[in-house]
């Protein structure tokens, strides 16, 4: 009886064990969001969306300031999919202008949202809203050899950090209301942005944040301190690495490392606003840490050209292609 009874037991256990694999695997693979080939959903549009609040100085970290609200935009597929990646984009204009609103990026915005992604642009403080500053950053800035301008574009560098972390995590911390999956997200942006890009996603969760107290900035108490999220693919267009230079040479930590996630890269050859060798420079950085890294060299190709093409295909294309495939998507 004992030879019957057994062999029947052991096929029971290992049916289910099979059917729970099965049920996992399928399960797995319905987590996984579906994004279009090609343009499909109408795009719904929401502006000024306040994400966080962050102090404005009179002058650098003075008692005098007003506190501001922080802004970005959202653009949505129309469509009931419950599970959708995310793609934050930062603009650039050396920490000293431009705008969410550029009209680059809400090319890019609706090419994204309307193949299935949730876009968000995002504004931060600039140099002239003179955002608070660690007194470590503020000091090695003013032991600069560069002009007062260029020391006040330094200072300008933290707060930008500080709010692009804050709206990443406002944007986890309202995951359910539009319906994003954060293990498919994407952080991109150009010159600046993606300096800034670069610097948010590969530094510590608390770094850009914790080196200023709630007494010194209230404000933080607004930027969903306590969330936390991981980011699985950059987009840098034409960035450079002075933010995170920055940040080993007053912090003596190196952001750098195997952990980091896949970067997508364009920059053109004739850039003398972020010369090319920071492209060379960055690649060989990849390299060393082994993550992957795509760089698509615009030959001939100046500073913040979003109209630049590579082998027929624009840059949000190859960024496209390069997420996809580094994310695994389902692409339909």
């Amino acid at each position: 009886m004992k030879n019957t009874i057994l062999p029947f037991v052991i096929y029971i256990f290992l049916f289910v064990a099979c059917s729970e694999e099965e049920d996992s695997f399928t399960t797995h693979d319905a987590t996984i969001p579906s994004v279009k080939q090609t343009a499909t959903y109408q795009v719904n549009f929401e502006e000024d969306v306040i994400y966080a609040e962050g102090l404005s100085h009179e002058s650098l970290n003075s008692t005098n300031a007003t506190t501001v609200p922080l802004k970005l935009d959202i653009y949505t597929p129309a469509n009931d999919i419950e599970n959708r990646p995310l793609f934050m984009f930062i603009h650039g204009g050396a920490f000293e202008n431009g705008s969410k609103q550029q009209a680059a990026i809400t090319n890019i915005a609706q090419f994204y949202s309307a193949r299935g992604w949730v876009f968000a642009s995002i504004d931060y403080r600039l140099l002239g809203d003179r955002g608070t500053v660690p007194n470590e950053w503020a000091n090695f800035a003013s032991s600069l050899p560069v002009s007062d301008e260029d020391k006040a574009s330094f200072n300008a560098m933290y707060p930008a950090q500080r709010d692009a972390k804050a709206a990443l995590r406002w944007l986890v911390a309202n995951k359910e209301t539009y319906k994003i999956n954060t293990d498919y997200i994407t952080v991109g942006g150009a010159s600046a942005g993606a300096n800034t890009a670069k610097g948010i996603v590969i530094s510590e969760l608390g770094d850009f944040t914790t080196e200023i107290s709630g007494a010194q900035d209230p404000t933080l108490s607004t930027t969903n301190i306590e969330q936390t999220y991981e980011v699985q693919t950059i987009v840098d267009f034409w960035g450079g690495q002075s933010v995170t230079d920055a940040f080993e040479q007053i912090y003596g930590r190196n952001l750098f490392d195997g952990n980091d996630p896949a970067l997508y890269k364009a920059h053109g050859t004739s850039d003398f606003t972020v010369p090319f060798s920071s492209a060379l420079e960055l690649k060989e950085i990849y390299e060393s840490i082994g993550v992957t890294m795509q760089l698509d060299t615009l030959v001939g190709v100046g500073h913040g050209d979003f109209n630049a093409t590579l082998n027929g295909k624009r840059l949000e294309e190859l960024a496209f292609e390069f997420i996809v495939e580094q994310q695994n998507l389902t692409i339909e």
